[in-house]
């Protein structure tokens, strides 16, 4: 099978044993591999009604038909798992070695159930599993791990990582992949109930595709359209991701002060261009031909830069406009292990809640350094940092004002402020993981105008487009390749790589189709955990808080007819279940009959 190794390994950390089973073709050409694979293992096991944090919980690395392949950016690697944040079925994706390491190694998927009774770092090559003991790693951050793990497994082993974070279960905690991240969600909390201090791949056998000649043309397309388009070729690698920062803040769109404005006046101080004047060299992905990552300065060092979400989460969110002090805090973030979007948005909400004189600490006070200390808590679970260590929704249900909490699903909403673009209200409020903008990006019409623009203020029809997005990125997610390619290929391209690595006959069109499936399984599982019409909305600020000034001056998030539209164009019922049409479409069972 090109593409495919075909083989799931499977690791028990409380019987310390491993074994490989093999993975159906059927299975891989309904779901693809990364997310997808993910979804459907999860929910054909019955594993998704679990409690996130139970030892029979399972956490899944995954990778795609495209991975270690020269297909642009295929270097991603996805991991699934049930969110201790949001209560959802959740996923994350990253580049990295891990997913090439894992292949070569001869297995496409990882599956992690159990729980050591020790810190352990789990070691995978192709002669095995080993348990290794962690104790001497326990409480280390990121970095030091890293560097001890390079001593101890060579530099061509691909690791994964939880910092302190993971280790004491704050559901923020990511897992981090060398200087990228499986961001949100609190998935390093998955890991650190289990007592993984980290994961360890290495793998060197060759990666085949099924028509070389076919794929290598293919490729060289794609990258022609990713150097042709201005945000892959120009844009990002030029400023990064933070070249949104004054464009979303020109249309006001974005949030600012725990989004109780849509401006932030000293935006032009924490972005893109103010970042390039620190930068010192381009940051790629292995197979990344966009770079969209930064290396800047900082006393004298070279460091990593941070990407447009952390400086908005530690500057506008906040209030603050102090860039040196933002490229600390994301370090500081990267090596606890704590998200830094939904970190920096639980201290805005906490902001809100010292000057309503509901929380009895400031946590701006003191500057960025004492900001610095309460991040340092809130990953040890120590001092006022155990208050807010499980995000705003938390913080903000345990202290009686659940309306200060900016959260889809319980999960921190990103920068951008919906009431400047309807579109992604609805994209935020129909997310199957929670607040997040790449479940559907309707920025890139509605304030970029790719491919092209569409009002931003308009309700009717935005329903149609949320759905092709998740269904499109459903798909590419489970490839697994980066979102970025997505401003420049069409299903078509990647319906062409897949073809020429399976040797699958599949078109765009069946990619589609994938993507929904995949996207409705996540849906299933969700209902099956009690999440259904109740949860697909906003915070309550964004429906009935008018923006106050700016070009989104009165403007709010009309959700209830566009989710109307939403269900109907799904196929789902009212109370947004799928139809039992919808779900024979698509080749699936109905809930009461799922493999369990």
């Amino acid at each position: 099978m090109k593409g495919w190794t075909g083989r799931l390994l499977r690791v028990d950390l409380s019987a310390r044993r491993a074994r490989a089973e093999e993975i159906p073709a059927g299975v891989l050409r309904d779901y693809l591999g990364g997310r997808g694979l993910g979804a459907h293992l999860l929910y054909a096991s019955g594993r998704h009604r679990l409690d996130p944090l139970a030892a029979e919980a399972a956490f899944v690395v995954a990778t795609g038909p495209l991975t270690g392949t020269r297909a642009p950016t295929a270097s991603r690697t996805s991991c699934t798992a049930l969110s201790p944040l949001t209560g959802t079925l959740f996923d994350a994706n990253s580049g990295g070695f891990f997913g090439i390491r894992l292949k070569r190694a001869g297995y496409d998927a990882l599956w992690v159930e159990g729980a050591a009774d020790a810190p352990v770092v789990v070691v995978v090559d192709p002669d095995g599993v080993r348990f290794d003991p962690a104790s001497d790693l326990w409480g280390m951050g990121n970095r030091a791990v890293r560097a001890a793990l390079r001593d101890r497994y060579g530099p061509k082993a691909a690791v994964l990582t939880v910092g302190p974070a993971g280790e004491t279960g704050s559901r923020l905690a990511n897992v981090a992949h060398g200087e990228r991240f499986f961001g949100r969600g609190g998935l390093g909390a998955v890991l650190g109930a289990k007592r993984v201090k980290a994961l360890v791949v290495r793998g060197d056998g060759p990666v085949e595709v099924a028509d070389p000649e076919g794929f290598g043309f293919v490729v060289g397309e794609c990258r022609k359209w990713l150097a042709a388009h201005p945000i892959t070729s120009r844009g990002l690698p030029g400023f990064g991701t933070a070249v949104l920062m004054n464009v979303v803040n020109a249309v006001g769109a974005l949030p600012a002060r725990n989004f109780r404005q849509s401006r932030f006046e000293r935006a032009e101080a924490v972005s893109g261009e103010a970042l390039r004047e620190v930068t010192t060299g381009r940051k790629a992905c292995p197979g990344c031909p966009i770079a969209c990552g930064r290396r800047v300065s900082l006393d004298g060092r070279e460091v990593q830069g941070p990407e447009f979400e952390t400086l908005w989460s530690f500057g506008a969110d906040l209030g603050l406009a102090d860039l040196e002090a933002v490229i600390r805090l994301n370090l500081l973030c990267n090596d606890l292990g704590l998200d830094t979007i939904s970190a920096g948005a639980t201290l805005a909400a906490a902001r809100e809640l010292w000057e309503e004189g509901v929380l009895d600490f400031d946590p701006l006070e003191g500057g960025p350094a004492d900001v610095a200390g309460l991040l340092e808590e809130m990953a040890r679970a120590e001092g006022p940092g155990e208050l807010l260590r499980h995000g705003s929704d938390h913080l903000a249900r345990t202290l009686g004002r659940p309306g200060a909490a900016m959260t889809v699903k319980g999960m921190e909403l990103p920068a951008y402020d919906p009431r400047g673009c309807q579109g992604q209200g609805l994209a935020y409020a129909t997310s199957n993981r929670g607040g997040c903008h790449l479940r559907s990006y309707m920025v890139a019409p509605e304030i970029l105008a790719t491919p092209k623009r569409v009002d931003r203020f308009a309700w009717s029809g935005k329903a149609g487009l949320v759905i092709v997005q998740q269904n499109l990125n459903a798909a590419v997610d489970s490839l697994v390749l980066c979102r970025f390619t997505g401003f420049a290929l069409s299903e078509g391209y990647y319906a062409r790589l897949v073809r020429a690595a399976t040797g699958w006959d599949l078109d765009g069109q069946e990619l589609l189709t994938v993507g929904e499936r995949i996207y409705t399984v996540e849906r299933l599982a969700n209902l099956d955990r009690g999440l259904g019409r109740d949860h697909d909305t906003l915070p309550r600020r964004l429906l009935d808080e008018p923006v106050p000034d700016g070009p989104s001056a009165g403007h709010t998030v009309r959700l209830e007819p566009m989710l109307d539209e939403y269900y109907r164009f799904r196929g789902w019922d009212e109370g947004g279940r799928p139809t039992a049409r919808k779900l024979a479409r698509l080749g699936l069972a109905e809930p009461e009959a799922a493999d369990v």
